[in-house]
């Protein structure tokens, strides 16, 4: 198959791997030192189901000189969908499909408006990975689980086929994948809320009293919306959250709360953001989530430079706190 990987991080760069090293023509579309090492000396991914050396990939930052392909993966931060989606144009031909995997429920919305709706494929990814250096993924604990649309799509089942054939992809075909996203959105905004705002891995909050509280409350708020937008959570839906997060490496933080360590922007409007807004919208309180987006916004574009040292431990006008 011919494949675009439209945001070759974390989610895109692991799919991209795998696929390649199976044989398939996979294009990288990436940008600054990341496009350049690849270009450079390829792509590393260090996995614990096997790590992947490809020391030659095709790597672009246009994505206009690709040309018609068969499956795009969508995997850009949320931040960047206006901007990048257009970039996808050139590469859809009739029969290719556009595969969002991306955090949040607006994805599919913002590429059908470019791209014929029936091309677009909702997808929903379970995998904890980030760029350690510009040409080097890491894939961090064993899950990889994706969820996509099409479940009816011969085009879809070719994918499921080369995913199959490639290994260590577990890409399932689903009929509702807007129950799916939901499931996704819910999930990963208590999660992202938790570890970006507590700033600890998910182990030390499943671990602590209080913390473990309002993991719980980001997520039952999130249930409520969810209810309330008519998407309501599945039985078990409970139990199945605490086994995602019980399955991951104790010290796995959500993507938002690397970015805020990092200092750079954030998810947070399609995430605790939009739980926020839907909330309002719909009449369903959500004190954690609307705790979790203002407490955050100054950090939504990036560390701002005024507060760059406010954490630095320096004492001011000559006096120390006191306690007690």
């Amino acid at each position: 198959m011919r494949i675009a990987i439209m945001g070759s991080g974390a989610i895109g760069g692991y799919l991209g791997a795998r696929l390649s090293l199976a044989g398939h023509d996979v294009t990288f579309i990436a940008r600054g030192a990341h496009l350049e090492a690849m270009r450079s000396h390829g792509l590393q991914l260090e996995s614990p189901l096997g790590n992947v050396g490809l020391p030659h990939v095709r790597a672009t930052a246009r994505a206009g000189e690709v040309g018609h392909v068969d499956i795009v993966f969508f995997a850009v931060k949320l931040y960047d969908s206006e901007t990048a989606a257009p970039a996808i144009v050139p590469m859809v031909g009739p029969e290719t499909r556009v595969v969002t995997l991306q955090n949040g429920i607006d994805s599919v919305e913002t590429l059908s408006r470019l791209v014929p709706p029936s091309q677009v494929v909702g997808g929903a990814a379970y995998i904890s990975g980030y760029i350690k250096q510009p040409g080097l993924i890491v894939h961090v604990g064993g899950v990889t689980q994706f969820y996509v649309g099409g479940h009816n799509d011969p085009a879809m089942g070719a994918l499921l086929t080369a995913c199959i054939q490639a290994g260590n992809i577990g890409l399932q075909t689903v009929e509702d994948i807007d129950q799916a996203l939901w499931t996704k959105f819910v999930t990963l905004c208590a999660f992202s809320g938790a570890t970006s705002l507590v700033r600890s891995g998910i182990g030390s909050i499943l671990t602590d009293a209080e913390s473990s509280m309002f993991l719980g409350q980001l997520r039952d708020e999130g249930i409520a919306v969810a209810k309330a937008a008519g998407h309501p959570m599945q039985d078990g839906y409970e139990a199945h959250a605490a086994s995602v997060w019980q399955n991951l490496p104790p010290d796995t933080r959500s993507s938002m709360a690397n970015d805020l360590l990092q200092g750079k922007p954030l998810e947070l409007a399609w995430l605790s953001g939009r739980m926020h807004a839907l909330g309002s919208e719909l009449g369903v309180p959500t004190p954690s989530h609307t705790a979790v987006y203002r407490a955050l916004h100054l950090y939504a574009k990036g560390t701002p430079s005024s507060t760059a040292d406010g954490f630095s431990g320096r004492e001011t006008n000559g006096d120390r706190a006191k306690t007690g």
